[in-house]
Order: C-alpha cells, then structure tokens, then sequence
C-alpha cells in the first residue's frame, strides 16, 4: 500500500508542475505581449511626432514608379551632388551642405526608401542606384557639369554614377570609400532585426542605432536620429547593409573618364555604418569639395 501511495504522488507530482508551468507562461506570454503593444504604439505615437516635427526640405520628384526626395541649395556651377552613407539620410550631410550652398549649388537626397523617398515596388538592386540618381536630376532639371562626393557606400554610389557617360561629372570627391579588397560587413542580427525591433519601440527606447548618430548638433543631427528610429527606413537601410559587397564590387569595376579626378577624404570613424557628425572631420571634407569647385571652375576659365 505505501508503495502504491508513493507511486500515486509521484505521478500527481508532475501534474501539478506542468499546471504551474502552463500559467507561468500565460502569464509572462500576456506580459510580453502588454509590452509589444504598449512599445508599438510608443513607437507609431513618437512617429507621427516626428513626422510634424521634421518635414522634408525639398521635393519628391518621380523617378518612375516611386519618388524620390531631393533637397538643393545655393547657385553657381558646379554643382554638388551628396552621396548620403550607408542608413544615412540626406540630413546626414546638412553642415557639409550648409557650407558648400556659399560656394554653388548643392544638392543631397535620399536613395529609394531611405529618408523622405518612396522605396518603390522592386527589390533593393545597388546596380539601380545611379540609374535612378541620373533619373532624379534629369526629372528635377539639375543641370551639370557635375562634382559628385559620397561618404561610405555612399562613396561607392558615387563612383558608380561618374562613370556613367551621361553623368556629366567632373571631380569625385570620396570619404571613407569601401575597399574591394577588405572584407564585406560582418552581418549581425541587429541590422537584419531592427526594422522589426523598431516597431515595436526596442530601439528608440534602447537607441541602439540611433546614438550612432549622437554627436550630430542642430535639426540635421535630430532627423538622422530620427530616421535610425523608423522601420520603414531601416528596412532599406539593412538591404543596402546586406549587399554591400555587390555595390563595392560595382564600383571597383566601373571605369572612370580619365579626367575626372579623385580626391580621397579618410576620417577618424571609419565604420561601415558612420557619419559625419565631428567638425574635426567636417573641415576636410568641406574643404576636398571647394578645392574641387575651384579646380573645375580653373579648369572651364578661357
């Protein structure tokens, strides 16, 4: 009889431990899905803010099937093209762009689903990126000739559409360009993730990408920020990340006219995902693009 009794507790035991069980985990599931709804509708409440808190500062010119935003400032000839970095909107380039608008024109803008732009109904091709920038400034009506400067993957966008034989470019001015021959990104889970912990507020609440862009001062530093926030722009964001390597190589390949020269601008933050936000790195790059201006203005004099 007690080892019968015995057995008979041993097998309630275990019923009593999974009963336990199963409401722990109602319960830390009902947690857990509190604080995703209660994060999704910080981060769609912090969104709307935003969006009424910074509104694109130029236009959306059509490029086919979406829009793109293009942002220009300042007169003269030649004008600037801005290559932003990789996750970075055009904001990201805003004292470099405030300062050159003294010299000529400048203009920066964001690529396919990045920033203020449309991302289109195709998938993120980095082989398109050119033919969409020749596009926009076509359509908008931006006339060259052409100094294109890109930071980054930016840098590699860059190249890639002064090789172009219409891209009536006549100086490239590069920072921090990617290497062929370093390798490609090590690819994490926070970039791939972050689109889906952005909206459910993770990374706003935890910044986790968006301190990278903390030294950044006055309203262009706040929109980057912002942006870093956004789901919709960093699912583009960690498409571009994603095929890195695709765009180096593109840009490794493409052959430039032989009078285009190359300035070269390395900072101190060189990492794959890095902005412009130290006037100690501002300065060379401001002044690589006006010693630029001045060459192709020397250059084009009778």
């Amino acid at each position: 009889m007690t080892l019968y009794q015995e057995s008979g507790q041993s097998r309630r035991l275990p019923a009593e431990s999974r009963s336990r069980i199963r409401r722990l985990l109602r319960v830390g599931s009902a947690i857990v899905i509190f604080l995703m709804l209660a994060g999704a509708t910080y981060q769609g409440v912090a969104t709307a803010l935003e969006r009424r808190q910074f509104p694109r500062p130029g236009g959306l010119v059509s490029v086919g099937d979406h829009q793109l935003h293009l942002f220009c400032l300042g007169m003269g000839s030649p004008a600037v093209i801005l290559e932003a970095p990789a996750a970075g909107p055009s904001a990201a380039w805003g004292e470099v762009q405030r300062r050159i608008a003294t010299r000529t024109r400048v203009c920066s803008y964001d690529r396919a689903g990045l920033g203020w732009s449309e991302a289109g109904d195709r998938p993120y091709d980095p082989g398109r990126v050119p033919e969409e920038l020749r596009t926009l400034l076509m359509a908008a009506n931006e006339r060259g000739p052409f100094i294109v400067a890109g930071h980054g993957l930016g840098a590699a966008f860059a190249r890639m559409y002064a090789a172009r034989a219409d891209a009536d470019a006549v100086a490239l001015v590069l920072v921090n360009p990617p290497d062929e021959s370093e390798p490609d990104p090590q690819t994490t889970w926070l970039m791939p993730a972050s689109p889906w912990l952005a909206r459910i507020g993770v990374l706003r609440a935890g910044r986790i990408v968006a301190s990278r862009a903390d030294a950044m001062g006055g309203a262009s530093g706040a929109a980057t920020r912002a942006f870093l926030n956004r789901p919709d722009h960093l699912t583009r964001a960690a498409a571009e990340v994603n095929k890195w390597g695709d765009a180096v190589r593109l840009a490794a390949a493409a052959s430039l006219p032989p009078d285009v020269p190359i300035t070269v601008v390395e900072t101190r933050n060189d990492a794959h995902i890095a902005f412009l936000d130290d006037r100690v790195d501002v300065e060379p790059v401001v002044a690589a693009i006006e010693a630029a201006i001045h060459r192709a203005r020397h250059d084009r004099a009778p």
